[in-house]
């Protein structure tokens, strides 16, 4: 079982965990120091990734899902 549900946790929880924040920024540099991320915090992590879909290749998008996913 995935430690992370990415439908009901939100983006500010797995903000919390470092294990996470690397993989972030590993496939996205400085995403994780974006001021923008503060708005989204409380929302699903899912609901948060379709709505940065400008801002974020949807390339790293999905490594970071897959990533996230197989923790």
């Amino acid at each position: 079982m995935a430690k992370y549900d990415l439908n009901t946790t939100t983006l500010g929880t797995l903000l919390d965990d470092p294990e996470v924040v690397a993989i972030f920024d590993k496939h996205v540099p400085g995403l994780t120091s974006n001021p923008m991320l503060a708005m989204a915090k409380g929302m699903p992590v899912n609901q948060a990734i379709n709505m940065a879909g400008g801002m974020v290749p949807a390339d790293g998008l999905a490594a970071i899902r897959a990533e996230v996913e197989a923790l």
